[in-house]
């Protein structure tokens, strides 16, 4: 009998193909009880730093981190790209074995949100502790993933500060782009493509404002997701993280490194020693993303200085300014970017 099942299931999966795996229909979010519990065990103070990408999140993880109680790390993307942590319990089997009645361990209760704590405190704090620091964090950039990335954060770190950088949506696009081009990004399209050749023909119209190194339909959609990102990572950081939700511009951090870090360390409950700022424009100096992108395609990548405020005033023609000011004026402004509409 039990052949004939399988030569039966066999059949239906030749027939109709594997079956997509199932996802549960809800996850519960941790209790005031169980954090306290699971920091009986795991007891750092956490903190996340998300941004759009390219937006200087990979440089706050480096200053953050020089402060002697502070660890940082990143790219774990918890809760920003999939598959996300909640991918460890997300079926109906988990489900049914984490919640199952018959099981004593649980007290009545699902294990889910508990298994997904102890599993991101167990990363975080094995690092921390190699590094002797006694607060740690990840920052992992979204570019897809804005509130729906906070709500899942919270419902497993209610307890963890929040950490939110923005930069002006013209220089991320510019630095997006650019990124594309030097690691030839599977999603160029053949105008792309064009683009990249007159790049290394000439560069000079592309600085005049005669040509674009971008088409119309990316700037619409890579503005679109900038706003959206800053709507709702705001909003939804503001609403469930409150007094520990913190957000900061990339420009105010390079044009006045120290003064932003110690506001920052100051959130996150350290003291600041001022001897920090020899280490923090020491830290300035160097900047290993425009190294690895020369290694990578250094005839596109010395096109671009790195990490610069402004980039934009150079390289939008008129036709790409008023393109992003349709979709992204707004917030702009909200962010200080634009002080009136005459731009």
């Amino acid at each position: 009998m039990q052949l004939l099942d399988r030569i039966k299931k066999s059949a239906r999966v030749l027939l109709k193909g594997e079956a997509k795996p199932r996802k549960r229909a809800n996850i519960p979010s941790i209790s005031a009880e169980e954090v306290s519990e699971i920091r009986q065990f795991f007891s750092r103070e956490k903190f996340f730093i998300l941004g759009h990408a390219r937006s200087g999140t990979t440089l706050l993880a480096r200053l953050v981190r020089l402060h002697p109680e502070i660890h940082c790390n990143w790219q774990a993307h918890f809760f920003t790209r999939e598959p996300f942590l909640k991918s460890l319990v997300d079926s109906p089997e988990a489900a049914e074995w984490l919640g199952r009645k018959s099981n004593r361990w649980n007290q009545g209760r699902d294990l889910s949100p508990l298994v997904l704590r102890a599993s991101a405190d167990f990363i975080l704090e094995r690092d921390a502790a190699r590094a002797g620091k006694r607060i740690v964090g990840d920052k992992s950039p979204s570019s897809l993933i804005h509130g729906q990335a906070v709500r899942d954060m919270a419902a497993v770190y209610p307890d963890a500060s929040l950490i939110y950088i923005v930069r002006d949506g013209r220089d991320v696009l510019i630095s997006e782009r650019f990124r594309n081009f030097v690691e030839d990004s599977k999603f160029l399209t053949a105008e792309d493509r064009k683009i990249i050749v007159a790049l290394q023909v000439d560069q000079k119209p592309f600085t005049d404002g005669r040509r674009s190194i971008f088409t119309e339909a990316f700037i619409r959609r890579a503005a679109a997701g900038w706003v959206a990102n800053l709507e709702e990572t705001e909003a939804e950081g503001r609403r469930l993280y409150g007094g520990r939700y913190f957000a900061m511009r990339y420009e105010d951090l390079l044009a006045t490194p120290f003064d932003e870090m110690q506001k920052l360390w100051q959130f996150l409950g350290v003291n600041v020693d001022s001897a920090l700022e020899t280490v923090v424009r020491g830290e300035l100096t160097s900047n290993p993303d425009e190294e690895w992108q020369a290694q990578r395609n250094d005839s596109i990548a010395s096109f671009l200085p790195k990490g610069k405020a402004g980039n934009w005033h150079n390289m939008f023609t008129q036709q790409d300014r008023q393109v992003f000011k349709e979709i992204a004026g707004v917030m702009l402004s909200k962010w200080g970017y634009e002080k009136d509409n005459n731009w």
